[in-house]
């Protein structure tokens, strides 16, 4: 029940606030300007044809053309069209965002119910319905944009992981590059995840054996040696019928030697581990690597990650961009990062060892003092269009005066160290080592500052928090309540005009 009223709910405001956009909003704008002629080159049979100007693979077009071809029939018998290329129309295309936003919104749902089998359905519904509203997300939801179908295909991929269907998960990884070629690094992360999980699962294997044969002085019975064996293999274990068993080690267990053995020993666990499964870790996840190789094949062949506008999109070592992450995304998850109980939590962490704590702190303070000095870039495109509000936030705070950036520096440290500490109630220190290298390979290339890039990354940090109190579900949703009524008012009834170009103008994240 919980799937469907999660998706029942997301569709109360999908289908109002679509209808709403096309009315006001009939053409295509922005971004969509270019997306939306190459997919109707598509449905009129032009698969040959590129515009230049788009920097993504085809993915979406073709996702569109499924929907199309779903809705020509009923259009036809209903004569609101004689022809498949007067279906794709701007609405038509559009409206994929938001059957995707509705299936988005489900398989949330189905992570968090694998993740967290004990929450309660209705707070897992609260949880995956929050999550939805997700600003960027929501706002995007209602254009034809690549965002709602990557972060869509990414989330499918990582549930079908997490239940052990290993290449249903890579067909979806390799969708979901062809959706958005960064997709690649979240593939893998996907796979690094399970890896870990998988390893460190057999190894508590290997201490409860170790355990069971010392308490019964070398005499195991036979059945228990069946329930326990450490050598059994991945197919055997997904060919268990107990859910539990197929469960990841989500939460951590006080009782565990891994919890307080730091992150050297689980390095050293997983490898030792991996090493002894290697054959049967290649067999399951090598449907991943063939993705890769394709992905690989791609770059020789392009020569460049971006397809079009590869001027405009040069790979940059822009580190100030994970700087900005962190602190929006603190922001946006502001009743979990800025509240004196975990503020608190967070200096006891660094109090238990002072020594540690310091030389973290001070590494990470010097870090991001280099980062914003050396490497926060000004794309053009960031200085020139008004019509976003990355132009305000960069030159009405960051630029407000030379010192500026230099002063946000210790909210940036202090929101990566929130998100970690977060994170490191429920996952093991080395996933996090692994989300935090994911994010940096995503984020610190891209020259433009686009808080859309923020969403995947964000996703999976709220999705392995422990928050489960109504109290934070329900502010983080009011307060992504207000900023989706505020930027969706400035877009539909907030237009202006550029002297230098014809036309109406919007705002736009």
């Amino acid at each position: 029940m919980g799937r469907i009223a999660t998706a029942a709910i997301v569709s109360l405001w999908v289908i109002p606030v679509f209808i709403l956009v096309n009315r006001i909003v009939p053409d295509p704008y922005m971004d969509e300007i270019f997306h939306i002629p190459q997919a109707q080159k598509y449905c009129n049979g032009d698969f040959m044809s590129w515009d230049p100007m788009i920097t993504t693979p085809p993915g979406l077009y073709y996702l569109s053309l499924v929907q199309v071809a779903a809705l020509f029939p009923i259009k036809y018998f209903l004569q609101l069209a004689s022809s498949f290329p007067e279906t794709c129309s701007t609405a038509v295309l559009r409206s994929i965002n938001g059957v995707l936003a509705v299936l988005c919104s489900i398989l949330v749902y189905g992570i968090i119910a694998h993740l967290r089998p004990a929450l309660d359905d209705r707070k897992a519904t609260l949880f995956a319905t929050v999550l939805t509203l997700y600003p960027l997300h929501w706002f995007f939801t209602f254009l034809y944009y690549t965002d709602v179908a990557s972060l869509t295909a990414v989330l499918a991929m990582y549930l079908a992981c997490l239940k052990k269907k290993y290449l249903f998960s890579a067909l979806l990884g390799a969708m979901a590059v062809f959706i958005r070629q960064t997709n690649i690094i979240w593939m893998l992360f996907v796979a690094c995840s399970e890896v870990i999980d998988i390893t460190m699962a057999h190894q508590k294997d290997g201490v409860e054996v170790d355990d069971l044969k010392a308490s019964n002085q070398g005499t195991i019975p036979s059945t228990v040696k069946a329930g326990v064996n450490v050598s059994s293999n991945l197919r055997k274990r997904k060919s268990k019928g107990n859910a539990k068993s197929n469960k990841p080690p989500y939460w951590k267990s006080t009782s565990s030697t891994s919890q307080t053995s730091g992150l050297l020993h689980e390095i050293q666990a997983i490898v030792l581990t991996s090493w002894h499964i290697k054959w049967e870790l290649l067999v399951s996840f090598s449907p991943f690597f063939f993705v890769l190789l394709a992905f690989v094949a791609f770059l020789f062949w392009n020569g460049s990650v971006v397809l079009g506008a590869k001027e405009a999109h040069v790979v940059s070592p822009h580190f100030a961009q994970i700087m900005y992450f962190s602190l929006v995304s603190a922001l946006l998850a502001a009743p979990l990062h800025f509240t004196t109980g975990h503020a608190l939590d967070l200096f006891r962490s660094f109090w238990r060892n002072r020594l540690l704590g310091v030389f973290l702190l001070l590494s990470a303070l010097i870090a991001s003092l280099l980062s914003v000095h050396f490497f926060s870039i000004a794309h053009p495109y960031l200085l020139a269009d008004n019509r976003h509000y990355t132009f305000y936030l960069w030159r009405k705070i960051i630029k407000v005066h030379w010192s500026m950036k230099y002063l946000l520096v210790p909210f940036y440290v202090y929101s990566w160290f929130s998100i970690f500490r977060l994170l490191d109630k429920t996952r093991r220190r080395i996933w996090i080592l692994v989300y935090f290298f994911a994010t940096c390979a995503v984020l610190i290339p891209a020259p433009l500052i686009e808080f859309r890039y923020y969403t995947i990354p964000f996703y999976f940090f709220i999705l392995h928090t422990d928050i489960d109190d109504r109290r934070s579900l329900l502010l983080i949703g009011i307060l992504y309540t207000i900023l989706n009524i505020f930027t969706m008012t400035m877009f539909l009834y907030r237009p202006f005009h550029w002297n230098h170009e014809s036309g109406i103008q919007r705002f736009i994240w």
